[in-house]
């Protein structure tokens, strides 16, 4: 960190400053120039409050050259993070993983034939929402335990791991018991006491942006999990909300790029919630795979028309295998499997 001081800041307030940040433990380097004065921070710069630094009268200007993340930077954890799901090795140059399920549970047979079709279509594991937080009060909240119970039973019979988003902490237990990979949606995002609890577990965790969060934020959530412990974690762009009203949100595909170059974990793209749009969930899922993501988290419903949530971004099973055939051709290209 670099902070610049006016050329009239008295001695004995820059010794304060100097005095405050060697406290913190911090090294402190003076540049003295014609019109202004600099030092140079040297050591976790996190610690530094850096909007309280800049209100001090006789500071001119702060910047920051590290990032406040440290857990998931790369420049201390060079080698790409491998996430273990259930026997399912995703990131680094590992097979391209593709998970496929419903929005909303809505019972054991629709999960059932869906878990079917998914296992045929070659998918890898089985989505499904249990507890669902929607917008409107009024609409459909999520079969709850029972929905969590039906992937369960699709799991031991078509041998599929399950991802799930849990919305509070007090249903942590069942989703150690039952989930194998416990997605954080991108209302959760920066719920804190939330991430703080999964970061307390060894659970695989798939961080969803958030609807208007910036790449650093995002990272700070995923940062907040694994402070606490808990490095399994990989983070998942679903889209970001911005002026266009086309499609339900922005796909974001440079983040695949940039969360490769500043972190060492595994993203996932999901294309459903991104465009909320059936006919362009294909195009979105192949561009990803191009973009270098090490997944896909896709809709998928047996009768989309009639879904309880999320019918018209949902893809029926044949088009669902249409996407996997296509995208195995373009991770090919790429030098991946899938």
């Amino acid at each position: 960190m670099i902070i610049t001081l006016k050329k009239d800041a008295p001695k004995e307030e820059v010794n304060k400053l100097v005095k405050s940040f060697e406290n913190k433990g911090l090294s402190v380097t003076m540049i003295y120039g014609d019109n202004y004065n600099v030092f140079g921070l040297v050591g976790d710069t996190s610690k530094v409050d850096e909007k309280l630094v800049k209100a001090h009268p006789f500071v001119e200007n702060v910047t920051r050259i590290a990032a406040p993340y440290k857990k998931a930077n790369r420049l201390f954890h060079p080698a790409d993070t491998i996430v273990d799901v259930a026997g399912i090795k995703i990131g680094g140059n590992e097979k391209i993983v593709v998970i496929g399920g419903p929005c909303s549970v809505e019972g054991d047979t629709q999960i059932m034939e869906i878990a079917k079709a998914v296992k045929e279509a070659g998918g890898d594991m089985l989505r499904g929402g249990a507890y669902k937080p929607r917008t409107s009060p009024y609409a459909f909240q999520g079969m709850g335990t029972e929905g969590v119970n039906c992937m369960v039973h699709a799991r031991e019979t078509y041998g599929l791991p399950i991802v799930s988003e849990l919305m509070s902490a007090d249903k942590l237990d069942e989703f150690i018991e039952n989930v194998d990979l416990i997605q954080i949606g991108a209302r959760n995002m920066q719920n804190f006491d939330l991430l703080k609890a999964v970061g307390k577990t060894n659970k695989p965790v798939l961080l969803k942006r958030g609807l208007a969060n910036t790449i650093e934020e995002w990272i700070m959530s995923a940062e907040y999990i694994m402070s606490e412990g808990n490095e399994n974690v990989m983070l998942c762009e679903r889209g970001i909300r911005t002026f266009e009203p086309y499609t339900r949100n922005t796909l974001d595909l440079s983040v695949v790029p940039i969360i490769k170059k500043k972190t060492h974990l595994p993203i996932i793209i999901d294309p459903s919630h991104a465009t909320g749009d059936w006919k362009l969930v294909e195009s979105a899922s192949l561009a990803a795979i191009a973009a270098g993501a090490d997944g896909l988290i896709i809709e998928v419903h047996n009768d989309p028309e009639n879904a309880w949530s999320d019918g018209a971004q949902s893809l029926k099973p044949e088009r669902f295998a249409e996407v996997i055939r296509k995208g195995r051709k373009i991770a090919n290209v790429i030098g991946r499997e899938m």
